[in-house]
């Protein structure tokens, strides 16, 4: 049995076991994550950096991802540090008060969290660490529509055509200077399936083998299917190529066909793109979105 002052100076772990009701939640955690920051109320805190360690434990609803083992039915880890730079990029603060309020109410905004443990430390103020620690749950949620701060990426479509050009290179160089949001699609001249179950798996892994065999080419580019890695690479600058099965099969509101244009306009849809790019092929036209149809090398 924890005493108040035992668990008072406890760790995160143990106080959320504590707290615990009759059953008991799951729990993902981030522990002693080391960041140098400027913060702090004193002059001499101003103009310097000195190293916050957070450590955060999220108590989630019920999810399937134990049983799916897919990434995209839980809260990833790059939530709970996603987090806290979004906090600390946002503006100086004066309080660790303040960035912990902020980072449990960013964290409360995703569907799966309940309940919040954030403890903030600064290492270098004094001869031991000096902090401060909250719980935040639900409660005080006006709502759980939180704040995406996901870029809406360009969908490049890369047609044979294109893939087999001596200025691929080039264009994927000029990619990585420019920096701007970007997810390849490349074309697989997958077959037409025929309506059954293996026919259709066959096709999109040959459109996930195309993927791949990009990246064999370029290890810049990074094959992905999973929505959780897509918005990390597009919140990160990595240069992904989307391999359409996962997320194809998965759906319920996937095309049936296996046309790789026609899975462009579908899987737009679902990253919320702000263009698409149809290198060395007619465009396909999409309500709301940009579509528009240019050779490489006028974009070299």
């Amino acid at each position: 049995m924890m005493t108040d002052a035992s668990l008072a100076f406890s760790d995160l772990e143990a106080r959320a076991r504590a707290m615990a009701g009759d059953v008991p939640a799951d729990r993902i955690s981030v522990r002693d994550h080391v960041v140098d920051v400027e913060i702090g109320a004193f002059q001499a805190e101003r103009g310097v950096t000195q190293r916050l360690s957070f450590s955060v434990v999220v108590e989630v609803s019920d999810h399937g991802g134990a049983q799916t083992d897919d990434v995209d039915d839980i809260l990833s880890y790059d939530t709970i540090t996603e987090a806290i730079m979004a906090e600390l990029d946002a503006e100086r603060l004066n309080l660790l008060e303040t960035l912990a309020e902020r980072i449990a109410q960013r964290l409360l905004h995703a569907p799966q969290p309940q309940r919040v443990f954030v403890r903030i430390e600064k290492l270098d103020r004094g001869p031991g660490k000096l902090g401060v620690e909250i719980v935040r749950d639900r409660s005080g949620q006006s709502g759980t529509a939180g704040t995406d701060d996901t870029p809406a990426p360009i969908l490049t479509f890369l047609s044979s055509t294109a893939l087999k050009s001596h200025g691929l290179g080039t264009f994927l160089d000029q990619l990585e200077q420019d920096g701007v949001p970007t997810i390849l699609v490349v074309d697989a001249d997958l077959p037409t399936a025929t309506d059954s179950w293996p026919a259709r798996n066959i096709a999109l892994l040959q459109a996930d083998q195309a993927a791949w065999r990009l990246a064999a080419d370029d290890a810049r580019s990074v094959p992905v299917g999973t929505r959780t890695e897509l918005d990390w690479g597009l919140k990160n600058g990595q240069l992904s190529v989307w391999a359409p099965s996962k997320m194809v099969l998965d759906a319920v509101d996937a095309p049936v066909s296996t046309d790789l244009a026609d899975l462009t306009l579908w899987f737009a849809q679902q990253v919320d793109a702000c263009q698409i790019l149809w290198v060395g092929c007619p465009a396909r036209d999409i309500p709301g979105i940009s579509s528009q149809s240019v050779m490489l090398e006028d974009l070299l």
